[in-house]
């Protein structure tokens, strides 16, 4: 009975008879011999066809016909790998036109706009670069759930059609719910919030909704959330503690698993140790330091302020990520928990910063109704708006806070992506909504 295998088991079937599906990813015709090379999901492999009753079969073919293949293993001369003697070839359709894009050519798909990428994204993602992408972030999701699993924490799936916003109805998508005004869901906050009432430790990994009108090459308007929040913590040191080893876990992950994938963008993984922690002020300080002779002093952290403190903390203790710590109350949403800094109030949250990009913002949350209740009122919010999300600290609630991960952002900075619209699948911006 001949064996159904995929490219990477070649090595353990050589002399063998096998079957092998695929698209063809190229096709060379020499008369009397003709190459082909299909594509499968765990790579490529070479069919040499010269047989007669073959030949006229392969030359029906076209680049992306989906086959089945059948013939012998080789090994190729000089140690160059493995590739089929075609015995066999059954196309199972053709397309139905010529492609638009050369996939079978890297150079030609690494020329690419951005536009074209994005306009044809049914065809570029299969692309073996392209599709390694998404490979990658498989492996960090499974490595997130690794993680949180070990320390007993609970994967949850909360609604995205949501009656309020998260933050006081800013960057709201609406849309009409039997006659009702609804939102998609900016985050889980609310929900994980409450689940840390009656599960202690949660998360979960899902699209989020932000109606930003940001058309940059960090932004997007829908994008997958790696969320996080557990109960009886002391402070947000608590959640840098745990967020530090798991993003370590996670690059340690996809180390282990896609190092050819890695290999496809030349890739470096960072080595994690104890990231650095630095308030927003100190950071402010030492971007300033860098700054021109006259040039206007920065008072924020803005792109280009995120990019410069990674270069020092990269020179200065080689480490890729940073943590910024201490960002003011008034910039935070109104659960952040306050923190007294010198005369001025600032919060207990944080931002992770990787490679020059923010990938994760967290903090400790405020867990005693009264003081919640009145910071909504001091951001001119109605509690009664809220009314169900206060439910779970009526009744009580320990000292809990969080974090939400972009999943898009840290494969975007990892693989060094000119934009983080190419590691969405189908990326929504202000001016995409198809394919």
């Amino acid at each position: 009975m001949t064996e159904e295998i995929s490219s990477s088991q070649l090595s353990k079937h050589t002399g063998a008879t096998v079957r092998i599906h695929g698209h063809i990813q190229s096709l060379r015709d020499m008369g009397n011999l003709a190459f082909v090379v299909i594509r499968d999901m765990d790579g490529s492999v070479q069919l040499v066809a010269d047989e007669q009753e073959v030949l006229p079969i392969v030359r029906q073919a076209a680049p992306e016909t989906p086959v089945i293949a059948e013939g012998v293993v080789v090994a190729r001369p000089q140690g160059q790998g493995f590739e089929i003697q075609l015995k066999e070839l059954t196309l199972l359709s053709t397309p139905a036109q010529s492609l638009p894009v050369e996939i079978g050519k890297q150079s030609k798909v690494d020329g690419l706009s951005l536009s074209t990428m994005l306009d044809y994204r049914p065809l570029t993602l299969r692309s073996p670069k392209v599709r390694s992408i998404f490979k990658i972030e498989a492996v960090f999701c499974e490595a997130f759930r690794e993680f949180l699993r070990e320390r007993q924490f609970t994967e949850i799936h909360s609604p995205k059609i949501v009656a309020t916003g998260t933050e006081g109805g800013a960057q709201l998508f609406k849309l009409s719910y039997f006659g009702r005004e609804a939102f998609l869901a900016q985050s889980p906050q609310f929900y994980k919030q409450i689940m840390v009432g009656a599960l202690e430790r949660v998360f979960e990994i899902a699209p989020v909704y932000r109606a930003e009108e940001h058309d940059t090459t960090r932004h997007l308007n829908e994008y997958i959330s790696m969320d996080v929040e557990m109960g009886f913590i002391e402070n947000e040191h608590d959640l840098m503690d745990l967020l530090n080893k798991l993003v370590k876990h996670m690059f340690e992950k996809v180390s282990q698993s896609c190092a050819d994938e890695l290999a496809l963008w030349g890739a470096k993984i960072p080595e994690v140790g104890v990231i650095p922690r630095v308030t927003l002020s100190e950071a402010v300080d030492i971007i300033n330091s860098y700054q021109k002779k006259g040039s206007k002093e920065k008072t924020d952290l803005d792109p280009e302020g995120e990019k410069i403190i990674c270069e020092h903390f990269f020179k200065k203790e080689n480490s890729d990520l940073v943590f910024i710590t201490g960002y003011p109350l008034s910039v935070r949403p109104f659960y952040a928990m306050p923190l007294p800094l010198e005369n001025e109030m600032s919060s207990r949250s944080f931002d992770l910063l990787f490679r020059g990009l923010e990938i994760t913002t967290g903090g400790q949350r405020i867990h005693r109704h009264e003081e919640l209740v009145s910071a909504m009122q001091a951001r001119g919010l109605e509690p009664e708006a809220f009314k169900d999300y206060l439910q779970c600290f009526q009744y009580g609630m320990p000292p809990h806070g969080g974090f939400a991960i972009g999943l898009e952002r840290i494969a975007k900075q990892l693989l060094g992506l000119p934009s983080v619209k190419l590691a969405a699948l189908f990326p929504r911006d202000i001016n995409r909504m198809t394919p």
